[in-house]
């Protein structure tokens, strides 16, 4: 259904904005929606009357929508005004678009159609409240959305400066694992050795270049051996002094336990830390160190100047060790028997102190003259290692020696010196074999107590272990008496006497070393031990302790009857008397001391 008007004057504008207002208030149109429609079409007519002219209005409904169309009459080039609105319900009934000119009729109508711009103002004062009510939400959203990301800014500050915080502990406590790692290998280092000029020469190794640029080590005996003695830094002549660590920069250096000196005339470009080695006693010297940057961290100071008291320690130690090794050897020395020389009987011996510890031990070896002509051999092993072991086996060879003299058999001999033992030294004991040699008969008489048993070669090679029932160790707390034993003696054989550092290993006990070296005995021939006994003797020596280092000493005494001579030995010595046959080697190869000795007709 189209409705049309013709509009030029204000009263027609009215009349029309009437008409409109009724006919959509009849499609059911919301007074909001008739407002808004209401609205555009009043500024739109007011629009026209302002230009003038007659205007043409058609308001059409159909479809549930209501069309309003408005363009000049007659149309011209102005492109018509069109607003749609949706009529949600079709009319009840006829709908009246006609208006009374009347002023009257027309302002009652007006007023009447201001219901619905009062329904809207209504509606826009809730929607009003609505949006402040909102606003004010919004507000305190934002607010509480500020606070929070306020806090989690602090949160993130926080968080930040905890990781930053965490990365630095870590790298502290890194670089702490890395300075105890240090120290723990180099004080390692450091006291494996006993050797102070090998401590001294492996300081620099350690230090260079990570702690210190360069590092001097002046040892106050070393200078006076040298002779004209070298400027040192003031600071070094005060550390040797004082004992206190110095420090000589242009700056002070804050170090803990250290004291700030002047720079050094000598170096004044570099900053200098002088650490005296520390002992029990008197500072050993002065340790000056350059640093590898511009100054040293504190810590590093605190780990170098352990370092340094653990470095003294160490060379103190060492020449203690080097001072009692050098006594040691001198009474070793002293110790080793010049073996005698017999018509008819060659003798060889080999000591090898253990590999570990003092170069001296309690093993020995002897050969003497009896005053009947007979010869006595013994080897013997005192309990224990060092200068004490050393001192007893030397007592109980005098003592043996002093027995000997007045005759005896070596069952005897070896019963007198357990008795003396007892008596002498109750907490400690020994063990010995001996072996009597008589002119004249082609029989061994020995006798042991608590040793290894001797190892007999016959001239055809074959070997037999005189393991016949020995007596106890010697100086245990009881009465024994320790009985002879007799075995034939042929020209061509050969008798070894040795101790337990010879043939025991921790891992495989006794036995198997006493196989090994009947082995090594039975695969000479008879003409290689008249030839040379004494390098026989090393040729037994070299497989039997190639397998590992020696924790106990080692001594092998080996008695050789000449295979050339009829079996009997001649009681009478030779035209020099007890001539020796060989000489004392008691050089040090590799750092052992080499005890052979070996004697013949």
């Amino acid at each position: 259904m189209t409705r049309t008007w013709e509009i030029s004057t204000v009263t027609d504008a009215a009349r029309v904005r009437i008409a409109t207002a009724r006919v959509a208030a009849a499609y059911g149109m919301p007074p909001l929606e008739r407002a808004r429609l209401a609205a555009a079409l009043s500024a739109r007519l007011r629009r026209c009357l302002a230009k003038g002219g007659v205007w043409r209005l058609a308001l059409t409904t159909a479809d549930g929508t209501l069309r309003v169309e408005m363009a000049p009459s007659p149309a011209g080039d102005e492109s018509p005004w069109l607003i749609t609105a949706p009529c949600p319900e079709p009319a009840a009934g006829p709908v009246s678009d006609a208006v009374s000119a009347d002023p009257d009729v027309l302002s009652e109508a007006l007023l009447g159609a201001d219901e619905d711009t009062a329904v809207a103002l209504d509606r826009l004062a809730e929607q009003e409240e609505l949006v402040a009510f909102h606003r004010e939400e919004l507000h305190q959203t934002n607010q509480g959305v500020l606070a929070l990301h306020a806090e989690l800014d602090a949160a993130g500050r926080a968080q930040r400066e905890a990781f930053a915080a965490e990365r630095a502990a870590r790298r502290e406590a890194e670089a702490a694992r890395r300075r105890l790692t240090f120290l723990a290998d180099a004080s390692a280092a450091l006291t494996a050795s006993l050797n102070h000029e090998e401590i001294v020469r492996r300081l620099p190794e350690l230090l260079v270049p990570e702690y210190a640029r360069t590092l001097d080590v002046w040892l106050f005996d070393a200078e006076e051996d040298r002779g004209p003695s070298v400027p040192r830094p003031a600071a070094a002549v005060v550390a040797a002094r004082s004992g206190r660590p110095q420090y000589a920069a242009a700056e002070p250096g804050g170090l803990p336990g250290v004291d700030d000196q002047p720079p050094s005339t000598l170096l004044p470009d570099r900053p200098l830390l002088c650490v005296p080695l520390p002992t029990r006693g008197a500072p050993l010297g002065v340790l000056t160190l350059t640093p590898p940057g511009e100054r040293w961290d504190p810590d590093d100071a605190v780990m170098l100047l352990e370092l340094t008291r653990r470095a003294g320690g160490a060379l103190e130690n060492a020449r203690r060790f080097e001072h009692n090794r050098d006594i040691a050897e001198t009474l070793q020395r002293a110790l080793l028997t010049e073996l005698p020389a017999l018509p008819g009987l060659r003798l060889a011996a080999r000591y090898l102190p253990a590999t570990y510890g003092l170069n001296i031990g309690g093993d020995w070896y002897d050969a003497f003259r009896q005053p009947d002509g007979s010869l006595i051999t013994v080897i013997g092993d005192v309990t224990g290692h060092g200068l004490h072991a050393a001192v007893m086996m030397s007592q109980l060879r005098t003592a043996l020696r002093a027995y000997a003299v007045d005759g005896g058999t070596p069952g005897e001999l070896l019963t007198r010196l357990h008795t003396f033992l007892h008596h002498l030294q109750p907490d400690l004991y020994a063990t010995a074999v001996i072996a009597r040699f008589q002119p004249g008969e082609p029989v061994l008489t020995w006798a042991a107590a608590g040793h290894p048993p001797p190892v007999l070669r016959g001239p055809d090679g074959r070997v037999r272990t005189l393991d016949a029932k020995p007596g106890a160790m010697l100086g245990i707390p009881l009465h024994q008496e320790i009985s002879d034993h007799t075995v034939p003696l042929e020209p061509g054989s050969t008798l070894a006497l040795y101790t337990d550092g010879l043939v025991e290993r921790r891992a495989q006990g006794i036995d198997p070393g006493i196989e090994r070296l009947s082995a090594a005995l039975g695969a000479f021939r008879a003409d290689e031990l008249d030839a040379d006994l004494d390098g026989s003797a090393e040729r037994i020596l070299e497989p039997m302790l190639s397998d590992s280092e020696r924790d106990d000493d080692v001594c092998l005494l080996l008695c050789h009857l000449d295979g050339r001579l009829d079996g009997r030995l001649d009681g009478r010595p030779d035209g020099l008397g007890d001539r020796l046959g060989s000489r004392l080697g008691g050089s040090r190869l590799d750092g052992r001391l080499d005890g052979r000795l070996s004697a013949g007709s």
